[in-house]
């Protein structure tokens, strides 16, 4: 069953490439959670995630964490 992530991405095709730069051990809850509901659990791991304006708010909410480049 597709979700609502993987189903964004098939109708725009538009996709980033998101890596986890820095650890969000000692960060508030808020972005340690972000880490998580993006998918990366480790240190320079990458994920690939729809363009979508959600993403982009989680990703600009903590944007220290994160390298974000077009997929």
């Amino acid at each position: 069953m597709a979700t609502k992530k993987d189903t964004a991405a098939r109708t725009t095709g538009k996709t980033v490439k998101v890596t986890l730069v820095k650890s969000p051990f000692g960060q508030i809850h808020r972005h340690r959670a972000t880490a998580r509901g993006l998918g990366l659990r480790r240190m320079h791991q990458t994920v690939v995630v729809a363009d979508t304006p959600e993403i982009r708010g989680m990703l600009d909410a903590s944007r220290h964490l994160f390298r974000v480049e077009e997929a």
